[in-house]
């Protein structure tokens, strides 16, 4: 993996030159100070002073049993015991503000390449949609995967000259509310050759995809030799791609050729070794029984290392035996 190779896969990137394809998105580049807030480890939590008055949260995001912690009694002239003044961003507001007007009143935030998807559940609505600055602040500030961004993009790059890239995007993407997790998709392309497709959410079974499995591989397909095939400059990628209701294909995001974008349905192993053939192969969740791990555990399974060797590899491995040995132990409650 070159370091290229990543950075075609930044949204400010590649969203120019297909955003007819996509959703409608607006970019705006970070100041340094507020890159610097989202990395900087600091408590209690606090989220920027708003310079408008329809923010929902307060600033400080705290445990009410800390409060002595922080709060200076009356009359005490010790200045450093004072509690840290929030941070302010009221350009980078502004311009935020009006950017979600713009879209409609809500969106979902991105960096150059991430989501804060593992951030969704302190959200007020449970989702990725933000209505105000606070609302972006809070989910960007709170998240552990935008540590790859800010910390760790070219980490697995073979040329690796950068540590981080030279400037911060923040991406506001118009919020659908009618967006569903079944028809979302991602394709998979080895020297621009499309190679599968997999079901995205991989976490539940929709039995209605199995009707659809044939209108939906030839639409993705159509999609993807019309508008992204030879436009796309790296050889080896993935890209995610939604399916609306009108049966039309709009493009969600490009991801690296990598180990840390999940394979989904496949393996990447079987990707790298697989031929070339002209029937493309299209795997979803076909059983409840095929669901992958997810939403028992409340991770999303984008951020679930099931590496070998890995935590969770290890845990799944050790409830299987468990399992087995239980099974052993009482025959009776297995049959």
């Amino acid at each position: 993996m070159k370091q290229e190779e990543i950075n075609r896969c930044q949204i400010q990137e590649w969203y120019p030159e297909f955003k007819t394809v996509s959703i409608k998105t607006i970019i705006h580049e970070l100041p340094e100070s507020f890159v610097h807030y989202l990395t900087e480890d600091s408590e209690p939590f606090l989220l920027p002073q708003s310079v408008s008055n329809d923010d929902a949260f307060p600033n400080r995001i705290h445990n009410p049993e800390d409060k002595e912690d922080y709060e200076v009694s009356e009359g005490s002239e010790d200045e450093s015991e004072q509690p840290s003044p929030p941070p302010s961003f009221p350009e980078l507001e502004l311009n935020i503000k009006e950017s979600i007007k713009s879209l409609g009143g809500a969106v979902f935030p991105k960096l150059n390449w991430s989501s804060p998807k593992d951030t969704a559940w302190i959200s007020p609505t449970g989702n990725l949609k933000c209505t105000s600055f606070s609302d972006i602040a809070l989910l960007l500030r709170s998240s552990d995967s935008l540590v790859h961004d800010l910390c760790h993009a070219y980490d697995s790059c073979n040329d690796k000259t950068l540590s981080r890239p030279s400037h911060f995007y923040l991406a506001l993407r118009k919020w659908y509310p009618s967006l569903r997790p079944d028809m979302e998709f991602r394709c998979f392309v080895r020297d621009q050759q499309l190679l599968g497709i997999s079901q995205r959410e991989v976490t539940g079974f929709y039995p209605t995809l199995l009707d659809k499995k044939n209108e939906l591989k030839e639409l993705i397909e159509d999609f993807f030799f019309d508008n992204i095939q030879e436009r796309f400059k790296s050889n080896n990628y993935t890209l995610d791609v939604y399916v609306t209701n009108e049966k039309t294909v709009k493009l969600i995001d490009f991801n690296p050729w990598a180990a840390f974008t999940l394979p989904l349905l496949f393996s990447w192993e079987e990707l790298e070794q697989s031929q070339v053939a002209e029937d493309v192969e299209f795997r979803i969740v076909d059983s409840q029984c095929s669901v992958l791990p997810g939403l028992k555990t409340a991770v999303p399974y984008d951020y679930i290392d099931m590496s070998s060797g890995s935590g969770w590899d290890q845990f799944l491995r050790n409830a299987d035996q468990e399992l087995q040995q239980q099974q052993i132990r009482f025959p009776e409650a297995g049959a």
